[in-house]
């Protein structure tokens, strides 16, 4: 064929079957050496430097996926592949790559020898079928009110990513911002939890806030800074001076007239103002009472004053992101117009104080009494571990929500993929004739691979590791590896437990990216936009 094609194009430039084939399976081991030091809790760390010197510290696969510069095509496919994963289930994306890699590193073997590529291919679709099969009846199932099993799926996550003190310190913030922000019968919405960072303190002082964190405070030096018992009011009005959208001007003859003049332009302001602050002595009774004014427009120096001698904390020009949160977290309604303003609009806090960070204020509010949205509060030193805390987080809520979503979960630690090799070999072997049979032990080895990295990544010998899981495996028990003694290890017993949506996810795509990599018999560079 690439006599053809020159023969079409000259300049076309064309890789042979197996230099095509080889180039394919050594792209794919090259992703897999750089990412399968990440695998696990005791997983190493990856230092990305920027072209402008900047530096960034991850183990998250999808973080290095997105940031490396790769440009091998072949290993840009396999990353986007891994990349799409995380965009549909939050995590797997070193799975995947890894998955891929050890599949083309088992062909490879087999191809050494002399069989034909689509023999291989073939038995990895009869394994793909018979593992996604065998992953619906491995699965457990959960309950949705199942705590501590929430806690497990979000520290087994969360521990990937991070020191394990810290994950473990994470996990309760996690877990209880998902149980927070979902509703009975509605889909969980991720974007309700607030994922708020301040460099300032320890990574431990991260914590969950029942409520909201507003990265803006008062804008007057006489408004209280700490208050309890307050009553909210979110409202979208313009509490300042506005001026004609017609060209229009005013004239006077004397002194009085002009201030005549300017009380009239304050007037309509000043009533709007007056309307809120009888709201407030309406409704604050007692001294124990305070009240909060977020604005979403702008409030003047002089309409700040009057709310001030009030007793009033007001906030003005809020993201309208913020405005939406506050009303789930406090309740109430958002107003447009004065004339709307009643006791029935009003929202409810326990706490609100404004804390201040350098020249950044921030305003928690706190203690609400049935909070559909809330705020994870990250702190850190510095920028490289607040960026590494929010990608944990993120994934932490992922992986819960998941579980929440799927009812459903997998047991760790390898346990389902030291299974799944022993099934294929033990029972989808026997129903399978022919060369396929190939592909299936391939494929059940590929599987062994990632207990074998765990392993590997511990300090343990792999091959020792893989011996001994198999042994307990064919006595009929869930077995993981336990990365602290080096020992097979119920996976139940140590709560370790994987999304049953993520290893679906990982065990439909990288057999089949794997197969049409393998199906490569050519390289063709002869494209319109072809370099000259």
């Amino acid at each position: 064929m690439s006599s053809g094609v020159r023969s079409l194009n000259a300049n076309a430039e064309v890789m042979g079957s197996q230099a095509a084939l080889f180039m394919n399976i050594n792209a794919a081991k090259g992703l897999y050496d750089v990412m399968k030091t990440n695998l696990g809790p005791k997983g190493t760390i990856k230092m990305l430097v920027g072209g402008a010197g900047d530096i960034k510290l991850t183990k998250d696969g999808n973080v290095l996926l997105r940031e490396m510069q790769i440009q091998n095509p072949t290993a840009v496919m396999i990353a986007r592949a891994a990349v799409a994963q995380d965009d549909i289930t939050g995590d797997g994306t070193t799975s995947t790559v890894l998955l891929i890699g050890e599949l083309m590193k088992q062909a490879e073997r087999y191809l050494s020898e002399g069989v034909h590529p689509r023999v291989i291919s073939e038995g990895y679709e009869v394994a793909k079928r018979a593992a996604v099969e065998f992953l619906k009846e491995y699965k457990e199932d959960v309950g949705a009110e199942d705590r501590e099993t929430l806690h497990c799926v979000a520290r087994t996550s969360l521990r990937t990513k991070l020191r394990e003190q810290l994950a473990d310190q994470l996990t309760d913030a996690v877990v209880d911002a998902v149980l927070t922000i979902k509703k009975p019968d509605q889909p969980i919405d991720l974007h309700m939890v607030e994922i708020m960072t301040m460099r300032h303190k320890l990574s431990s002082d991260t914590k969950l806030i029942r409520g909201l964190v507003l990265d803006h405070g008062a804008r007057h030096p006489d408004m209280p800074k700490i208050m309890e018992n307050v009553f909210v009011l979110n409202c979208n009005i313009s509490l300042e001076y506005e001026k004609s959208e017609v060209n229009s001007g005013f004239f006077y003859s004397s002194a009085e007239q002009r201030e005549k003049l300017v009380a009239a332009e304050r007037a309509v302001t000043d009533e709007k103002v007056q309307r809120i602050i009888q709201l407030k002595r309406q409704v604050c009774t007692d001294s124990n009472s305070s009240f909060l004014v977020v604005n979403q427009k702008g409030i003047d120096l002089q309409s700040l004053d009057l709310l001030a001698k009030e007793g009033i904390m007001a906030l003005r020009r809020a993201k309208k992101r913020n405005m939406e949160r506050l009303q789930l977290a406090c309740g109430g309604l958002t107003i447009n117009s004065v004339e709307e303003l009643e006791p029935a609009c009003l929202g409810k806090a326990g706490k609100v104080y404004e804390h201040i960070l350098g020249e950044e204020k921030y305003t928690f509010v706190e203690d609400v009494a049935n909070p559909t949205s809330c705020t994870i509060l990250i702190k850190g030193p510095n920028d490289h571990t607040i960026a590494q805390l929010k990608d944990a987080v993120r994934d932490g809520l992922r992986a819960v929500k998941n579980c929440l979503d799927d009812e459903a979960l997998v047991p760790g630690a390898g346990a389902f993929e030291v299974a799944c090799a022993a099934h294929l070999r033990e029972h989808t072997m026997k129903k399978v004739s022919g060369k396929s049979k190939i592909g299936i032990e391939a494929f059940a080895e590929a599987l062994m691979g990632i207990p074998k990295i765990l392993a590997e990544n511990s300090g343990y010998d792999p091959q020792e590791t893989v011996i001994a899981l198999a042994e307990e495996q064919a006595d009929g028990l869930c077995v993981g590896f336990d990365i602290s003694s080096g020992l097979p290890n119920d996976p139940h017993l140590s709560g370790i437990y994987d999304n049953y949506i993520v290893k679906r996810q990982v065990l439909q795509s990288a057999p089949v990216i794997a197969s049409q990599l393998l199906l490569v018999d050519e390289v063709l560079r002869a494209g319109i936009q072809m370099r000259r």
